[in-house]
């Protein structure tokens, strides 16, 4: 557990999504330069009270939101800060997350200069319609180009976030999806499931019954038929959602569902760290005045004990195809796996969800299916 993350959380979008519950400002473009300051001077009070306790970065993310859409001179600054200030690892994974139609080719140009890395694009559909039905602000020809562009720029490592599940969408829509995708030669894909989450617009429509969703088999069918194509694109399944092409997993989320330790910058960002939790405040500006007259940014700190830090570990390995060490968890807990969950373990087990291989509880086949079902019974 060498591991340790660095996150950017840049919260401005173009517009909200209908699907989106996560923190993130539309259209407040006013604020933007206030914010890269904000988080500047976060990163160097983490780098003066840290300097002596950190081993060196083994990767560096800028989520969102849309990071870009600061200006690319903004995010190349905040990144040779960060490298300046921080000892990281050689071949550390810097990654930034872009949404098609908010950069243009010379952008990409002047981040892959700058030291990112690994393009993560917000893709999400191959279908105009299922864009627009999102709020999605783009569509399939941006995304296209976009991925064209990030080539040109220099960008070999490059996600494709895509979700299935879609309001009306037909398991033929979702084939074509994969393989349009596939046709674009990513080197790694996030494969989400929609969620409808409370308080977006479509839990208002859902609620009124408006939103029609796909069956479960359906969404099963989509799942199978992911399975094949990706393995025949030699596409190696590494996590619940995630597919890599070999040597191109995401590190940064590795080391999270690892329950490594990250820190985090920006409003609503998450840190991990000497085991405890904490979060920024989720609203920009009090998070730029809070750091203006220097005052404490943490929303929530939470300093977790052994035993919930050893059930959170379980649960977020488990997550992972490779799954987890019992040697390996019992070392780092003092808490024996199968003792603790008893017969709920041996259970899951018999009902073909979990399986141990070789000293690593897994999620069978049946298991991935059942992801949700499996991880509430272990926690």
């Amino acid at each position: 557990m060498n591991s340790l993350g660095l996150y950017f959380h840049i919260p401005f979008c173009l517009r909200k999504c209908s699907y989106c519950s996560f923190y993130s400002l539309a259209g407040r473009t006013d604020i933007h330069q206030r914010y890269a300051e904000a988080i500047s001077r976060q990163l160097l009070l983490y780098a003066k009270k840290y300097q002596n306790k950190l081993r060196p970065l083994t990767s560096i993310f800028f989520g969102g939101g849309t990071p870009t859409l600061l200006p690319p001179q903004t995010l190349s600054r905040l990144l040779v800060e960060c490298l300046e200030q921080f000892a990281v690892a050689n071949q550390a994974e810097i990654s930034i997350e872009v949404n098609p139609a908010t950069v243009a080719g010379n952008s990409l140009a002047i981040l892959r200069q700058a030291g990112f890395n690994r393009l993560s694009i917000g893709v999400q559909s191959l279908h105009d319609k299922e864009l627009r039905q999102l709020g999605r602000p783009h569509t399939v020809a941006d995304a296209v180009e976009t991925v064209q562009l990030a080539r040109r720029a220099g960008f070999e490592n490059i996600n494709l976030d895509l979700m299935y599940g879609l309001p009306g969408q037909k398991l033929q829509s979702w084939q074509r999806t994969l393989e349009d995708a596939l046709e674009l030669e990513p080197t790694h894909l996030s494969l989400y499931e929609l969620t409808i989450e409370e308080g977006t617009p479509f839990a208002f429509l859902e609620e009124q019954g408006q939103l029609v969703l796909p069956t479960e088999d359906t969404v099963l069918l989509m799942l199978e038929e992911t399975q094949q194509a990706l393995q025949q694109a030699d596409f190696q399944r590494y996590e619940i959602s995630n597919y890599a092409q070999p040597g191109y997993q995401c590190q940064h989320n590795i080391n999270y569902w690892q329950n490594g330790e990250y820190l985090g910058l920006g409003a609503g960002a998450v840190a991990f760290f000497n085991k405890t939790r904490c979060t920024v405040i989720a609203d920009a500006e009090q998070y730029c005045e809070r750091l203006e007259h220097e005052e404490e940014l943490w929303q929530d700190r939470e300093k977790l004990g052994q035993e919930a830090a050893f059930r959170e570990t379980v649960i977020m390995g488990l997550r992972m195809t490779a799954g987890i060490s019992l040697t390996g968890i019992t070392e780092r807990f003092g808490i024996n796996t199968e003792a603790y969950y008893g017969e709920t373990l041996h259970r899951l087990i018999r009902q073909g969800m979990l399986h141990i291989v070789q000293d690593r509880l897994r999620l069978t086949a049946q298991g991935f299916l059942f992801a949700n079902a499996v991880m509430a019974e272990l926690v």
